[in-house]
């Protein structure tokens, strides 16, 4: 059974680091049922420097997840 309230806290801390290091720049922040993990993607691309930059900001588990159509992509296993 997923547990959303969950999901919505660790949607929110993450939604709260970008917010603080990055600015307003969310393209996408969702929860994928078949992967089992929070997907976000940026409306920017980032270089390499600022991936590992924002991932150690993260107070979650995160993974470089590639290029998406919109911007630079993570992802957070649950």
């Amino acid at each position: 059974m997923t547990d959303y309230d969950t999901i919505w806290r660790m949607q929110d801390e993450i939604r709260t680091v970008v917010n603080a290091v990055l600015g307003e720049c969310i393209w996408n922040l969702s929860y994928n049922d078949r992967r089992m993990a929070i997907e976000l993607e940026l409306t920017q691309y980032l270089e390499e420097e600022e991936v590992d930059m924002l991932i150690n900001q993260f107070p979650v588990p995160a993974d470089y997840d590639g290029v998406g159509s919109k911007g630079t992509k993570f992802v957070f296993y649950m």
